[in-house]
Order: structure tokens, then C-alpha cells, then sequence
């Protein structure tokens, strides 16, 4: 284990020794596998990577937005798989990316990375400027409200292109109320939704990570080839969208942001 910090440690994988597990205050943030960028450990960002390959032709480069930078697992892989990609990470504590450039460096060209707030940095953004968007923004284990609502959704489907896809990492416990409500949000801002996950925790059986994601035109989410990869997964996983969203955001409303609200 190497020391950092007192909140961050990197911690070697004893089953793969390229293999480097970042932790926040004893919490698993990140893994990355220094010589293969394309071994992607946790579920959720499998999940996430399943979308982002889907969501255009097999190695095509495409402009991307990181929200939330870590131990840049998802640049790497987009970098190793659709070479010639322009991607920035927006990552807001400095020491991770301190931490991450010195004993994590990048090898593959095209990635950008820079301290600042998420929220501003879509707001600084122009307008169209991205093919994809990843969003795995957490403060304290949770989901930062200013970047979970109405307001921030549409100004995330502002700097989209026509056929861009957002991807939001939502952590959650039974029974699911910050999924709910996050899926209840873009869907008052995008026109296509669907969300990802363990059956398990649809079932409301474990805490875990859910990923949702939306396109602001209908039909754009390839849900049909999802459905397949997920289910072919090593935790394999459902997809809900249409009819089965529907039941799973049920009554949840949007979150704006009045910050009268809980």
C-alpha cells in the first residue's frame, strides 16, 4: 500500500499486480490496471463503458466530457479503444489529481484534465461541443445536489451534440430514492432514458451503483444491444427503460434547485 494523504491511499491488487485501487477516507473510488486500461473491475463503470461502446461505430473518436476524474479509468479506456479521442476530466480535488499524475500516469495522448468545479465547467462549456458525457461525481459518498438537478441536466444536454449521450454513476441503498428521483430528473430534460443495474439491487436486496443514461433525441440509447451486453456480464444486469422505467420512477419527482427542498 502506498501512502499519500490522510484521506487517499492507493492500494496494489494482490491478484493483479498492475492493478491499483484508489480509496477516499477508506472508501474504494477508483481501480485501474496499468497495462491493460481495457480490464475495467467495478460493474458500474463496465456498465458504463458498455454504453459509451455502443454508442457509436467500434472505434470511432468521439469528443468526451468527464465529470469526475478519479483514477481516470473511463478516459484510459475510451483512449485505448477509440484512439484519436479529445477528452477533458473535470475533477474537483486537486490532491487526486496530484495523486493520479504522479503515481498513475497517463500514456495514452488526447486527455485533458483540470481542477474545477463540475457544474461550472458545463457552464463554461460551449454549446454541441460533445459526443458523450460521464458524470461519477460523489462528495462525501454522496451525489453533490448541484449536480443532480433539472438545471444541471439541461445544461448538460445544452453542450451535447444531437446524437450525445449522458451517463450518470448514482449510488443508492433500498429503496432506491436517489435513483428514482435522478431518473425522474432527466427524464424532464431528455427525450430517451434508461437505467442499468444489478437485478439484485432493482429487487431492493443491496446497496451498489446504478447508471443511467439519456440522449435528447427518442430512440437514440442503442437499449436493444444493452440489454445483450449487460446480460453477458460477470454481474449480469438488467436494463429498464419505457414502460419499466416507468414503474421504477413511479410517483419521484424532479429535483430543482430550490434549495428549500430536502
Amino acid at each position: 500500500m502506498e501512502a499519500t494523504d490522510d484521506r487517499l491511499e492507493l492500494v496494489v491488487d494482490p491478484a493483479r499486480p498492475t492493478g491499483r485501487t484508489l480509496l477516499a477516507d477508506g472508501v474504494e473510488q477508483s481501480y485501474v490496471d496499468l497495462a491493460d486500461p481495457t480490464y475495467l473491475h467495478f460493474e458500474y463503470v463496465r456498465r458504463m463503458a458498455a454504453v459509451a461502446d455502443l454508442a457509436a461505430p467500434a472505434g470511432d473518436p468521439l469528443d468526451v466530457l468527464h465529470l469526475g476524474g478519479g483514477a481516470l479509468t473511463l478516459p484510459r479506456y475510451v483512449a485505448t479503444t477509440r484512439p484519436g479521442s479529445a477528452q477533458l476530466v473535470v475533477e474537483r480535488d486537486p490532491a487526486v489529481v496530484d495523486l493520479v499524475t504522479r503515481d498513475l500516469p497517463l500514456r495514452q495522448p488526447g486527455i485533458e484534465v483540470r481542477v474545477a468545479d463540475a457544474r461550472q465547467a458545463v457552464s463554461d462549456a460551449p454549446a454541441d461541443a460533445y459526443d458523450l458525457v460521464f458524470a461519477d461525481i460523489y462528495r462525501a459518498a454522496r451525489m453533490p445536489p448541484h449536480v443532480a438537478t433539472v438545471a444541471f441536466a439541461a445544461e448538460v444536454a445544452r453542450v451535447l451534440r444531437p446524437d450525445g449521450v449522458y451517463l450518470v454513476n448514482v449510488t443508492d441503498l433500498p429503496p432506491l430514492v436517489l435513483a428514482r428521483v435522478q431518473a425522474a430528473t432527466l427524464r424532464a430534460v431528455f427525450a430517451d432514458v434508461c437505467v442499468v443495474a444489478d437485478r439484485r439491487m432493482l429487487r431492493g436486496r443491496r446497496y451498489g451503483n446504478l447508471v443511467l443514461a439519456a440522449a435528447n433525441r427518442p430512440g437514440r440509447l442503442p437499449v436493444s444491444r444493452l440489454v445483450t451486453r449487460v446480460q453477458r456480464d460477470p454481474l449480469p444486469g438488467a436494463v429498464l427503460h419505457g414502460p419499466t422505467l416507468d414503474t421504477f420512477v413511479g410517483g419521484a419527482r424532479p429535483r430543482t434547485d430550490d434549495r428549500s427542498r430536502p
